[in-house]
Parts: C-alpha cells; sequence; structure tokens
C-alpha cells in the first residue's frame, strides 16, 4: 500500500492489508456495483462470479477475472473491493469489451535507478504517521499550497521537510519517476515530486505517471494533481496549468481508484466550466460517467452526477436540488442530449 487514502481502504480481493488475522475472504459483499456493461449483462457477471450481496469475497481475485474475461465479448475484467462506506464492503467489478474505449498504461521501465535515502527514509516515516493519524481519525488535508499537508501534527512535521529535500534532489527524483524498475521508488517520487517549489516545472513529469504500469504511481500522481489544480484555482500568478485530458482519458480505466481519483480531479477542473473540457467529457467519457453516476454507493456516484450536470449546463443548485430528490436519472438524460 503506497498511501492510505482520505476516505477509503481500497483492498485487493483476499489481500492481507486489513486488520491482523483478517482475511479477504472472511469479508462478506454488503454491495456489488459493476462499470463498462454496454452488451454484456450484468446477471451474465453475476453467474460467472458466483457471487451475490451478504455473500463472501471471491477467495481469489485472479481466478475470479479470468471468470469474467470468458464471458463472450470481454476483453478484460477488474475486480476491486473498497471498505468501508458507512461500514460496508463495496466489490466492484468492472469490464472492458470489444471496440470500447481504452486506458493505455505504459510498459514498466527498466532503469536501475533510486532516490536518495534521505527522501525514501522521510516518506517511510511519513507513511507511519500518516497511518497512525488515520486510526485516530486525523485524516484532513490541507491543499491550499499545492500540495498535501495533514491536519495531523506529526505527518504534517515530515510533510514539511519534503520541499527542500526535493528541491535538493529534483533531477534525480523525476529520473526515478519516469525510468526506475522499481514500483515502490517510483510510487514515492510521485508522492514528493509535487512538494517541489517551482511547481509549474513538474507538472509534465505528474501528468506523464498518470499513465504509469503501476497503480499505486497512478494514484499518488493523481493526489498530486488534484493538490496543483487547488493551487491553480486559488492564485493563478503560480502559473500552474492542470490538462484535463490525461483525467478523462482515466475515466475509462478498469481501475475503480483510477475512475475514483479522476472524478475527483475533474470535479476541481470543470469549476470555470470550460467549454472545451465538458465537450472534450462528452465525446471521450459520456457512457463511464453514466456508469458511475448510476452507482450504488451515494458518495461515489456523486461526482460523476456533479459532472454530467455541468455537461448539461445546469447551474450547480439545480444538479444539487435533482441530487437531493433522487432523480439521476434527470440529469442523466439532459447530459445525454446534444448541446444546441
Amino acid at each position: 500500500m503506497h498511501l492510505p487514502s482520505n476516505l477509503l481502504c481500497v483492498i485487493s480481493v483476499a489481500a492481507s492489508i486489513l486488520a491482523p488475522g483478517v482475511h479477504g475472504q472472511d469479508l462478506r459483499v454488503d454491495v456489488l456495483d459493476f462499470y463498462g456493461l454496454r452488451k454484456v449483462t450484468e446477471s451474465q457477471i453475476r453467474k460467472a462470479l458466483d457471487v451475490r450481496e451478504g455473500g463472501l469475497l471471491p477467495r481469489s481475485k485472479g481466478d475470479a477475472e479470468a471468470k469474467v474475461d470468458q464471458i463472450p465479448g470481454v476483453v478484460e475484467s477488474h475486480l476491486e473491493a473498497v471498505c468501508c462506506d458507512e461500514g460496508k464492503t463495496i466489490l466492484y467489478v468492472g469490464i472492458e469489451e470489444r471496440g470500447a474505449a481504452h486506458f493505455d498504461l505504459r510498459e514498466p521501465p527498466e532503469a536501475d535507478v533510486n532516490l536518495p535515502d534521505e527522501i525514501a527514509g522521510a516518506y517511510n516515516r511519513f507513511l507511519e504517521a500518516a497511518q497512525l493519524a488515520a486510526r485516530r481519525g486525523t485524516i484532513d488535508e490541507d491543499l491550499t499550497h499545492g500540495h498535501p499537508l495533514m491536519a495531523d501534527g506529526s505527518a504534517r512535521a515530515i510533510q514539511e521537510m519534503f520541499p527542500a529535500l526535493v528541491d535538493q534532489n529534483l533531477a534525480q527524483v523525476r529520473t526515478v519517476l519516469r525510468s526506475s524498475q522499481d514500483e515502490v521508488q517510483r510510487a514515492i517520487a510521485a508522492y514528493v515530486l509535487v512538494y517541489a517549489t517551482r511547481k509549474p516545472d513538474i507538472v509534465n513529469d505528474l501528468q506523464y505517471a498518470l499513465k504509469d504500469a503501476d497503480p499505486g504511481v497512478r494514484n499518488n500522481a493523481a493526489r498530486g494533481l488534484v493538490a496543483l489544480s487547488v493551487l491553480e484555482k486559488l492564485d493563478p500568478a503560480a502559473g500552474v496549468q492542470i490538462s484535463a485530458t490525461w483525467f478523462i482519458e482515466m475515466l475509462n480505466s478498469l481501475s475503480w481508484s483510477d475512475r475514483n481519483r479522476a472524478l475527483k480531479a475533474l470535479q476541481t477542473l470543470t469549476d470555470n466550466r470550460d467549454p472545451l473540457v465538458l465537450d472534450q467529457l462528452r465525446t471521450r467519457a459520456l457512457d463511464a460517467l453514466v456508469d458511475m453516476a448510476r452507482w450504488k454507493t451515494l458518495s461515489h456516484a456523486l461526482p460523476a452526477v456533479i459532472l454530467l450536470g455541468r455537461m448539461a449546463g445546469m447551474p450547480e443548485p439545480d444538479i444539487q436540488a435533482a441530487w437531493n430528490r433522487g432523480d439521476r436519472d434527470a440529469i442523466i438524460g439532459l447530459a445525454r442530449k446534444k448541446p444546441k
């Protein structure tokens, strides 16, 4: 696990990053949800998986995905369990059908390069402090500086060391992010790079990392870009410019974590309702957004609903009112209509 999430613990099916003595196969599926289904039906997937709400998670993620992959029309599948929204474990099943939009990832790099020990050591100490903070419930973060600063004093003190460490070793951090064969080293580089003082200079590196082969690298790069997008909004003079393009493409990822991160970033990046960005969303990710807007877990669906409402030209109060009424279909219907 490269970094504890602010809100949710994303777990691999039957993985061992749970509490001691608890195994993935001991967890029950409270919510089963899907994305990527066009011609393939939900009933086909349920039958292949033999999983139902109230039943246990599959014992093997790989075996379960192999069963789904055998369904005619499925190119690839991805299972991801998310714990815990209101104490519930959600199992997401994503599929890519033939001819569907595809989010390409790069092949893993092969260079034997590593970060300075000072950076790796500080990051590992930060992880320990962040995990303790999560247990205490002090997980809030301030992004207004263009990089995360946790409310927890111990974790924040370590984060405040990163700018100097990164500035002193900037070339090496960038090289590791782009070239290291070690995905853990790349993930650390992706996390710490955003603390560089000259933030406009590292935007391209983090956007490049959004297509890394490793999900931990993509996750940390996305987190950094979200912080930079907050700075861009609050202080245009900072010279930071974040492109929405790769986040829009990421909405078509097989990974729920990728999609979740992209949604959060795009909420900020569409605040100004740039018509070019909204048109790109419609062209490249309309079906993906509709899938996500219909997710059963409301906190996961809301960002997609907001983006669809903006695409439809709805004022923010109207989006909120429709959401409060439980009328997601009205927003989806308006978003599906071609703008005049």
